[in-house]
């Protein structure tokens, strides 16, 4: 697919729908999704667009730090919103709907600060390639009347990089990325200090130049590390992969492995798709 008046006029269409919104929050993190839909919104309604983004210790301190700098220097007036995951009733034991809970929280967070800054509408990310997956976060989106701008026009992720690299973004080849309890098995405890290794053992690896990837745990001791498979000859040299043992035994991990079918998004869910559907 390339950039082609078509979809140059979808993207019009997107700038039409959002204006009727009047103002808008937009759930922002930072990645590829969200900062095309918050340079979308800004450019249909300037300063009645406002970025809202969770602070927590399931969003890494760098995307917090991203998301700010790219607001900076848009010029973007942003509202960062302590969230914390792990006070949600049940949310610890990592339920099959913890990214309802997550969700649900989050985004009556967000219409109180849209609210309290007289915004009338907030917005989030998700696109069409987003229906394909379980995800029950976009339940609790749906419920509380959340507007989902890119999957309403039917924007595939390809366009949306396709376009943010033609408007300049900084995200337009960011990795996917997923909040840090996406990491875990359903029914594995989640806890501050887990979701810090993992993000220390992720931060590493991006740190070695790798970069779409995930590391998740199992049983608290055992890293899982997916890479996209064109990475796995770099990643099996003797020393890289002796460094990579040595760092995650020290950040805490006991077993450290490599996933032979390599990166994939909603890996955790394949248990869920064995067991016959959430």
């Amino acid at each position: 697919m390339k950039l082609d008046n078509e979809l140059l006029s979808k993207y019009e269409e997107l700038k039409d729908y959002i204006s009727s919104f009047g103002s808008v929050g937009v759930a922002f993190s930072g990645g590829v999704d969200s900062t095309f839909l918050l340079y979308a919104a800004h450019e249909a309604l300037g300063d009645k667009a406002v970025a809202l983004t969770a602070a927590s210790c399931s969003f890494p301190v760098r995307e917090l730090n991203e998301a700010m700098k790219y607001c900076g220097d848009m010029g973007i007036r942003h509202i960062v919103v302590e969230s914390e995951e792990l006070s949600i009733e049940g949310f610890s034991q990592n339920p099959k709907n913890r990214c309802y809970l997550c969700k649900r929280e989050l985004f009556e967070k967000f219409l109180k600060a849209a609210e309290t800054e007289g915004l009338e509408a907030v917005a989030e990310g998700s696109n069409l390639d987003d229906n394909g997956d379980y995800r029950p976060g976009l339940t609790a989106v749906s419920e509380l009347g959340i507007k989902s701008p890119l999957r309403h026009i039917g924007f595939t992720k390809e366009e949306i990089r396709i376009l943010s690299k033609h408007f300049g973004l900084p995200t337009w080849d960011k990795q996917s990325f997923a909040c840090l309890a996406s990491r875990f098995p359903y029914g594995e405890t989640i806890s501050e200090e887990k979701l810090g290794m993992v993000d220390k053992a992720e931060q590493y690896l991006l740190d070695l130049g790798f970069r779409q990837l995930r590391v998740r745990i199992h049983g608290g001791n055992m890293a899982r590390i997916e890479l996209m498979p064109e990475d796995f000859s770099e990643f099996m040299r003797d020393d890289i992969r002796d460094k990579v043992y040595e760092k995650l035994k020290e950040i805490g991990f006991i077993y450290v492995t490599l996933d032979l079918k390599g990166y994939r998004t909603g890996s955790m869910n394949e248990t869920l798709i064995e067991a016959g559907k959430p």
